[in-house]
């Protein structure tokens, strides 16, 4: 009797394990990617399967460029063809919790903290065979790009960051901050309470328009712009993911023991010894300068500051964000 029951449990497993499959592959049928970007491809990597765009020579220096919250790999669009066109071998990834990145296991915690997306790029790199790459990125992928130079040098060609070092520290985020720097954080507030929680599941689509708005008040992007990008808030684990970002930032809960130790590491701080360029926007405000992040990189350095861009600078000044790529890479 023992063992039929647990046949029968077996094959419930593996029934949910199948739905859970299916679930995930109706959610990728239904994303399109812009032609730029190169073929979108899958790979499993670490915890994740991995929705990633490849473009350019398979032979070419590798560039992985990493995008941000509430952004998806089309900041990149006219990134791509310009660093395709150089010979570079192009990779953009989705994030965890973005597109048709899912988690090989629904048992798997849903965890957006900073050493898990870090985590995710050198498995994704494993994965690939890549065993160095030129990394950029702006929001969440410039955090997430830094900490990759940060923690693995050895994996990293050259950095381009977008807002310069903006690695969280748990304990610095503790502080408050001056009134009008608080009141830009608003949502990262609203997402602190579970009426924050249910109002972005509900209202995804229009809470991430008016963050675009507000972070590039100059950018006049148009409705097909927004909703290319907005099919990738359709994965099932975004909200999950973007509310574990905010809540752990603000240490209201907590990340997993697995990344004890590089979050030890990142607490403190680390040089980065990589070729960086940085780029600061009007998004930056009085931090545009550059000046309180700049003795960060002690390898070599350069800050550009781009006049009237916002916050998503990929997409708002692609040229910019292009040829900093091909600067900081190892001639």
């Amino acid at each position: 009797m023992k063992t039929i029951i647990n046949k029968i449990v077996l094959i419930a497993v593996l029934l949910l394990s199948v739905n859970f499959s299916n679930a995930q592959s109706e959610k990728q049928n239904k994303i399109e990617v812009s032609s730029s970007l190169g073929t979108l491809k899958q790979i499993n990597a670490g915890l994740l399967n991995v929705g990633y765009t490849e473009a350019g020579p398979a032979n070419g220096s590798p560039v992985i460029l990493l995008h941000g919250w509430p952004y998806d790999i089309h900041s990149y669009n006219e990134v791509v063809p310009i660093l395709v066109a150089k010979g570079y071998r192009v990779i953009t990834p989705y994030l965890r919790g973005f597109g048709t990145t899912h988690f090989l296991s629904d048992t798997t915690f849903r965890n957006g903290q900073q050493a898990a997306l870090a985590t995710d790029v050198i498995a994704l790199m494993d994965a690939l065979k890549i065993k160095k790459a030129t990394i950029g990125g702006f929001d969440w992928g410039a955090r997430t790009a830094v900490a990759v130079a940060a923690l693995w040098p050895e994996r990293v060609n050259g950095l381009v960051s977008v807002s310069g070092y903006i690695v969280v520290n748990l304990e610095a985020n503790l502080k408050p901050l001056p009134p009008t720097a608080e009141y830009g954080w608003w949502y990262q507030y609203y997402f602190a309470t579970e009426r924050g929680k249910t109002g972005y599941s509900q209202n995804t689509y229009e809470f991430n328009k008016l963050i675009w708005k507000l972070a590039s008040p100059i950018w006049n992007f148009d409705k097909a712009t927004y909703d290319q990008t907005a099919q990738s808030f359709n994965n099932p684990d975004h909200v999950a993911i973007v509310i574990h970002n905010y809540r752990w930032r603000q240490s209201l809960e907590g990340g997993e023991a697995q990344y004890d130790s590089l979050e030890k590491r990142l607490s403190a701080r680390p040089e980065i010894t990589v070729p960086t360029i940085t780029i600061a926007s009007d998004f930056d405000g009085a931090l545009a300068d550059g000046k309180g992040y700049a003795n960060k990189f002690k390898g070599k350095y350069e800050h550009r500051i781009l006049k009237g861009i916002g916050h998503d600078v990929p997409q708002e000044d692609p040229k910019s964000f292009a040829q900093a790529i091909i600067d900081v890479m190892p001639k």
